[in-house]
């Protein structure tokens, strides 16, 4: 454990129960979260490829067209 998150831990210890958890559901969902996004991430990368090289094509081709930021 870091220095940082072991002192993080020590000033929640000093918090009430309620508050503990309520800090412990917030990072719990927030680890989950994180690993639903990696899982969908690295389940994407195939599609992701496929969409690159398309898009790779279409600018050989001359099928793509400058973005502008001025526009609308």
């Amino acid at each position: 454990m870091t220095k940082l998150l072991k002192k993080a831990f020590e000033e929640v210890s000093k918090l009430p129960e309620s508050e503990q958890d309520a800090i412990g559901t917030i990072i719990l969902e927030e680890l989950a979260s994180e690993h639903r996004w990696a899982e969908a991430f690295s389940k994407s990368q195939d599609e992701l490829a496929a969409l690159a090289d398309e898009a790779i094509s279409e600018f050989q081709k001359g099928e793509t067209k400058p973005l502008s930021s001025n526009e609308q």
